[in-house]
């Protein structure tokens, strides 16, 4: 028995709180609990208010002391609360409560769902903002397995009775969202802002899970939160699943590559490597607590016009295939990302990268809408404990290899490059391959599209072989078999 809609009340395309929770509770299918943790039972009051609650809430509670909340979830090994390992201890703890004392035969069509959040809103100071963990367990038959969908938030506004109000109204978007839009996850991905601004509320990490979320691949939706503008990075494994930035980057020695990876050629991963050896050959560094991330911009995604999801995709398959964490922001801006990255640590950060690219820093352009020009933004970037590991670049005119001893940039800018060159805050590749100098993703993508061969041997063991299995970047056997 799939979900029934019989009955329910027509409502406006963005209803309102109220009249999203009236619509759950005059649905005899579906039951669950509430479990909050941290800023007051402010979802499940929406419920209550809305009238027919009785036949949707099957209990509320709110355990805020710390001994009865680990009396009924456990104790974790870092004792901490506001926690993904928290949030899911607390949905499954509930769900396999009502499972053991409620009989199914005696509510044979109900649809349970757990619904939990575990949060800390701004403290007295006012510094610290807070942030929660959000999510639900729920049913779409009373036969299938449970889905979840689990996202993480960071409050904005400046008032804890505020942030609990926009709790609130987060809280009753997933439920509705979960029961009535579960089809369509690119749309309940946006509704979870109905009745909310972004102003109040940040949301960097969602995850979907379950049997009716099979096809749903994380990483997109992942992409979606920087896309419509929830968030300016998001980040995730090898394995596909989204990661928290702020959990994984905490007092974290970060080393980033920002490229295309369109494909991800020998260049890519002879940098990275390179870069590896150099930053961990660092006294500040400890390779214990490194975090090697693979960034892409939005604004790369979408050079060609709009994002190209597939393409995407494309691009995040590889390389994860590679083992790597990969990043995707709305920095264009260096000097935006390196802040970025300050929020959470006070470690040595760098970024790897090619001449190209480095010089492309020094271009005044890219500065015009601060105040203090390049030079705000540069001590934004260079006065942090930063180093750029750059890579040479072959001339293709001239032959002429480029590192940080010959480089050129506007003469007005010249003096300032040197200030940050004799500070040891640019570093060269020595031990790069000669021999791969004069490959680049553009010319890989184009000898894959128009059929060429050769393009196998321009990247990394492994990757040609996915590109011709998953057909990825438009590959196509046809094409090659066309043009013998």
């Amino acid at each position: 028995m799939t979900l029934k809609l019989k009955g329910d009340i027509e409502i406006n395309d963005i209803p309102s709180s109220k009249a999203k929770a009236l619509k759950l509770n005059l649905n005899k299918y579906i039951y669950g609990t509430f479990a909050e943790i941290g800023a007051g039972q402010e979802t499940v009051r929406h419920f209550f208010r809305a009238g027919g609650a009785s036949g949707t809430i099957a209990k509320a509670m709110s355990a805020y002391d710390k001994d009865f909340s680990d009396a009924i979830y456990g104790i974790e090994d870092d004792g901490r609360y506001v926690t993904q390992v928290r949030l899911k201890k607390m949905i499954t703890h509930e769900i396999e409560l009502m499972e053991d004392r409620l009989n199914r035969k005696k509510h044979p069509g109900k649809m349970f769902f757990s619904y939990a959040n575990t949060v800390t809103t701004i403290d007295f100071a006012k510094v610290f903002k807070g942030h929660g963990w959000v999510g639900i367990k729920f049913q779409l038959d009373p036969l299938e397995k449970y889905n979840e969908i689990i996202l993480h938030v960071r409050f904005k506004e400046t008032d804890a009775k505020l942030q609990q109000e926009t709790l609130g109204t987060l809280g009753v978007n997933l439920i509705y969202g979960a029961f009535y839009m579960y089809d369509k996850p690119k749309e309940l991905l946006k509704s979870l802002y109905d009745n909310l601004h972004r102003v109040q509320i940040e949301l960097d990490m969602i995850n979907f899970s379950g049997p009716r979320f099979s096809y749903v691949d994380n990483r997109l939706m992942s992409l979606l939160l920087v896309k419509n503008g929830f968030t300016n990075a998001v980040m995730f494994g090898p394995d596909g699943n989204n990661l928290l930035p702020a959990q994984q980057l905490y007092k974290a020695n970060i080393l980033a590559l920002r490229g295309s990876f369109r494909p991800v050629t020998k260049v890519n991963m002879d940098i990275y490597m390179q870069a590896q050896k150099l930053f961990l050959s660092e006294n500040k560094v400890n390779e214990k607590r490194t975090k090697i991330i693979f960034e892409i911009t939005l604004s790369n995604l979408a050079s060609s016009g709009e994002i190209d999801e597939r393409d995407f995709l494309d691009r995040a398959e590889l390389l994860c295939s590679l083992g790597q964490n990969v990043m995707i922001t709305s920095y264009q801006e260096y000097y935006k990302l390196v802040d970025y990255f300050s929020e959470f640590t006070k470690a040595r950060i760098g970024l790897a990268m090619g001449v190209a690219s480095f010089i492309q820093i020094f271009d005044e352009k890219y500065y015009r809408n601060l105040s203090g020009g390049i030079l705000e933004a540069f001590g934004k970037l260079f006065f942090k404990d930063l180093k750029v590991y750059l890579y040479p670049f072959k001339n293709q005119k001239t032959n002429e290899l480029v590192t940080s001893e010959n480089l050129r940039v506007h003469p007005r800018m010249k003096e300032l490059y040197k200030f940050f060159k004799y500070n040891g805050k640019v570093v060269d590749i020595v031990d790069y391959n000669p021999e791969i100098l004069e490959v680049f993703s553009k010319k890989v993508l184009d000898m894959i599209t128009n059929g060429e061969e050769g393009w196998e041997e321009m990247l990394p063991s492994g990757i040609a072989e996915t590109i011709k299995d998953h057909r990825l970047f438009g590959y196509s056997r046809r094409k090659f078999i066309n043009k013998k």
